[in-house]
């Protein structure tokens, strides 16, 4: 089966990329979105978020929402700030965010793939989240956010995609994000077929970021499905936009923990007890990240610990009870402080890497939360190794940078 086929693309004209170019819909609230968009009209933002130009008090899962999303993404098409390629083609997209530079191939992903788990899973889904992008999808008739997904890298891709980055770049500009984003549009058949071929050799796929888009276009598949009069298996609904990166181009941070209240112990009980599962010692040097696995960092009373989980607390043979997630879960997070559900729990907030050690002093120190927890980056083996073996990872396990700009290729569904 073929996990992915090249597609023609809606995106913006090259002069207008860094103005159209937005964050992906689910990293901005509702007012960080109405803010980053102000005086923008070419936001993709008034696309993926269209709540921003509604009246604030219309609730943004509401249908009036979704159809504002439909017209501002016709208006784009009819001012020509969106234009559609005319054949299917690949596209590769390079980010560079400091020293670190990934570069992947953007395509259409294959669902029925992804239902067969070929393109693999290692996170369980929200229904609330799935509905509101099969909502957003089916509406606008366009998939606006690509899916993140990886692959165990090989050469001869490398290579590929090596010949195809020495060529001039249709896009190149350095966003809001500081980050620097650049798309080649692969136009010679040769190379695409080339691509193809090296790609149906690769056995599976993993989401690496997405696993609420990948879900709901499954879901649009199906609606579409089954109102169409003789389905092919291949109209566009049958596909999903995504970003594919080898696996060894990667950049996973922390994704870190703060907490509401000790769960009614003191500073000193809780100390006390955390003990019997973690090596706890003063940091010296103040804020300091974990430096390894099973090592983790602590903010409480305006003190850095350096915490080291004790021999015995994980199982080595068992991908998801070895992640550091997990060992902070089972025992601390869950026995001390009572926290046993972290996906519903209120006590409990999660705080991306990018964010640096600081949100988390800034956290406990305004009192909002009463202790935090910095945590050593899950790695992407870790990641892959608990997709093949069919399991699912604990909430908030990886944090992805940098994030795929959204509106520099719209998957339209024909």
């Amino acid at each position: 089966m073929k996990l992915i086929k090249p597609f023609n693309a809606l995106r913006p004209r090259p002069e207008l990329a860094a103005h159209v170019a937005a964050p992906p819909y689910d990293v901005l609230n509702r007012e960080e979105a109405f803010a980053m968009a102000a005086g923008n009209p070419l936001s993709f933002l008034r696309i993926n978020k269209p709540e921003i130009d509604v009246d604030p008090s219309i609730d943004a899962f509401d249908p009036r929402v979704y159809q504002r999303g439909a017209q501002n993404l016709q208006r784009f098409m009819a001012e020509g700030i969106l234009q559609r390629d005319a054949c299917d083609t690949f596209y590769v997209y390079k980010q560079v965010m400091g020293s670190h530079e990934q570069t992947g191939l953007v395509a259409a992903a294959s669902v029925a793939a992804y239902e067969q788990n070929l393109i693999k899973k290692h996170e369980f889904t929200r229904p609330d989240k799935e509905d509101d992008r099969v909502h957003h999808i089916h509406t606008l008739g366009a998939q606006v956010g690509p899916v993140f997904l990886t692959y165990r890298a090989r050469p001869q891709i490398d290579a590929l995609i090596a010949g195809i980055v020495t060529q001039p770049p249709e896009y190149d500009f350095v966003a809001d994000d500081a980050n620097r984003h650049v798309l080649w549009v692969v136009r010679d058949a040769a190379t695409v077929a080339q691509l193809q071929a090296q790609f149906d050799a690769v056995d599976c796929l993993y989401v690496a970021d997405g696993h609420h888009r990948s879900a709901a276009a499954q879901r649009v598949k199906e609606l579409r499905r089954q109102a169409a009069v003789a389905p092919t298996g291949e109209e566009s609904w049958n596909y999903f936009s995504a970003v594919i990166f080898p696996h060894n181009q990667m950049q996973i941070l922390d994704y870190n923990r703060v907490v509401k209240d000790l769960n009614g112990l003191d500073d000193d009980e809780f100390l006390a007890r955390l003990q019997l599962c973690f090596k706890a010692r003063f940091s010296r040097d103040g804020a300091v990240k974990p430096t390894k696995p099973h090592e983790f960092s602590m903010y409480l009373a305006g003190q850095w610990y350096v915490l080291e989980a004790i021999e015995g607390l994980w199982n080595d043979a068992d991908p998801v009870k070895r992640l550091d997630v997990s060992i902070l879960q089972h025992n601390l997070l869950a026995p001390l402080l009572g926290i046993s559900d972290p996906r519903r729990d209120k006590r409990i907030d999660f705080v991306g890497g990018i964010r640096g050690l600081q949100a988390l002093e800034q956290r406990v120190d305004s009192g909002e939360s009463r202790v935090a927890f910095a945590l050593y980056p899950t790695s992407i083996d870790s990641l892959m190794a608990i997709a093949d073996a069919g399991e699912v990872m604990p909430p908030k396990s990886t944090w992805f940078e940098p994030k795929l700009k959204s509106g520099l290729f719209v998957h339209v569904l024909d």
